[in-house]
């Protein structure tokens, strides 16, 4: 199916429906930080993730009440290349440690009493090898997109995302590669610990796959169908319905804002409704953030995924949120205002 036909019409045809910032619940928020018992100013970067809250979730008082972290886990067929230092089979074991509770991100969610979801999207039938055809068709890619909007139904008031899937690094930097030129080798890095031998195909199989499919990359949608994988399509179609419907989402690494990537060449606006939660280790994860204009809020070395350092935000947040929340005022306290 073309990229002039349905079903890729259907995303672009959300894009003039998206909800704008909601400036008078951020001036609300200034009002009351202006009267709370601290210098103007003195908590720096947390009054301004409060603003961004208010400004997405459309209310003067903002609320972190459902937080959630949505992962979605899938397998590529360019694994076959000898891109990873593990086999494919490792993203299904991941997710039984999910399951178990076992992993990284169900700590960080239970510190910080956030919920956890993982999506599975068809683990045993990876999409095709990128180096040698087109990882999906449109309609393949399209509905995976919708599923990505369905998955955050059920209500939250914070979507952080993650990812999971061997191979994974290796698609984002073939999107990167596409989306913003350069040589292969500024955007891949060694990923799950891949050796140079390993990052040596890993490079030239991103080099193999975007000459492949030279002279079909400058639609953002059609580099999602053509390299990307089923995470891919789905984090951008959450992130896509969790602007339609008011929620801020926090962005993770370097594979979940390949998602984001994408939308933002689609239409910059796309993610006026995300923040990018940290700056991760692998590969050009900066210099990408510097194009889509996002600064991470935390920068702690971190390359894992599964949405760590997205959750680590979202307990940030609620810090930020509390002290907004419950600070008493100068009025409450008793506390002189400074005289002008």
């Amino acid at each position: 199916m073309s990229a002039t036909g349905l079903p890729f019409d259907d995303i672009r045809n959300l894009l003039p429906l998206m909800p704008e910032a909601a400036e008078a619940a951020v001036a609300d928020v200034r009002a009351r930080e202006a009267q709370l018992t601290k210098p103007e100013g003195a908590l720096g970067k947390l009054e301004g993730l409060v603003e961004w809250l208010a400004a997405w979730q459309g209310k003067a008082k903002p609320t972190i009440l459902r937080p959630l972290v949505a992962v979605f886990a899938a397998n590529h067929g360019v694994v076959e290349q000898g891109v990873s230092a593990y086999p494919a089979t490792v993203t299904r074991a991941m997710l039984e440690n999910f399951a178990a509770g076992g992993a990284a991100i169900n700590q960080i969610c239970a510190t910080f009493d956030i919920g956890l979801k993982v999506f599975e999207l068809a683990l045993d039938y990876p999409t095709n090898d990128i180096t040698v055809e087109p990882a999906m068709d449109e309609a393949a890619c399209a509905a995976t997109f919708a599923f990505g909007m369905e998955a955050i139904a059920g209500g939250t008031d914070l979507l952080c995302l993650g990812e999971m899937g061997i191979g994974n690094t290796t698609i984002a930097a073939a999107i990167y590669h596409a989306l913003y030129g350069r040589k292969a080798s500024d955007w891949v890095g060694r990923g799950t610990g891949a050796n140079d031998a390993v990052l040596a195909r890993k490079i030239d199989a991103v080099e193999r796959a975007v000459a492949l499919n030279e002279g079909h990359l400058s639609d953002p949608l059609e580099i999602m169908r053509r390299l990307g994988g089923r995470e891919i399509a789905a984090l951008a179609g959450a992130i896509m319905a969790a602007r339609m419907e008011r929620i801020p989402v926090v962005l993770d690494g370097y594979v979940v804002t390949a998602a984001a990537a994408l939308l933002h060449a689609l239409d910059p606006a796309t993610l006026d409704h995300c923040i990018a939660g940290h700056l991760s280790a692998e590969g050009a994860h900066a210099e990408v953030l510097r194009r889509i204009g996002k600064a991470p809020v935390l920068d702690l070395g971190m390359r894992l995924g599964e949405g760590t350092g997205a959750a680590l935000t979202a307990g940030l947040l609620k810090a930020a949120l509390a002290c907004h929340r419950d600070m008493a005022t100068f009025e409450q306290a008793h506390v002189p205002v400074k005289s002008t």
